[in-house]
């Protein structure tokens, strides 16, 4: 065993010799957040979307938490990106965040699924939205975060996402 000086790439790069700019994202960046609350309905069925709001595709995610009421026996449902309304609405990945996520087991307060899924996974945490989608560049557009039934609501509820984010 030996012990070791590591660093994440940020500071690797502040240290290096010639230094290596830091993206200002990953380090003293701008902190904003978004905040979005639907109303699910007792039958609403699989494949039922909730828009919650949009975030800019160069977004640098820090987290994304839930806010939920216990919403009976059956409802479930995945967390991801679609193109906004604007830009015809279609799924980019819907389970992006949280893929089947229990809201039927009791409410949730202030749970953190930005990286439940694994899909944006921890090693995506130092990337821009765009980038951790798999993209070559930045389109330069926005996104919805947006629930998707994957299990149909018996007992609607109150749900409330927050996210705060770095551009």
């Amino acid at each position: 065993m030996a012990v070791e000086d590591r660093k994440s790439g940020p500071l690797t790069n502040r240290d290096a010799d010639p230094r290596v700019k830091v993206n200002s994202q990953v380090m003293q960046g701008s902190l904003r957040s978004a905040v979005g609350t639907m109303e699910s309905v007792a039958l609403d069925s699989i494949g039922s979307t909730y828009r919650f709001f949009e975030v800019p595709s160069n977004a640098l995610v820090k987290d994304l938490k839930i806010y939920s009421d216990d919403q009976g026996a059956t409802t479930i449902a995945d967390f991801g990106i679609y193109q906004t309304t604007e830009n015809g609405g279609a799924v980019v990945d819907a389970d992006f965040f949280a893929s089947a996520l229990s809201l039927k087991d009791g409410a949730l307060s202030a749970v953190d699924i930005t990286h439940e899924s694994g899909v944006f996974g921890l090693e995506d945490a130092e990337k821009p939205l765009w980038e951790a989608l798999g993209l070559s560049e930045d389109p330069k557009i926005m996104y919805d975060v947006v629930a998707t039934l994957t299990a149909a609501v018996d007992t609607g509820g109150t749900n409330t996402l927050k996210m705060s984010y770095v551009i």
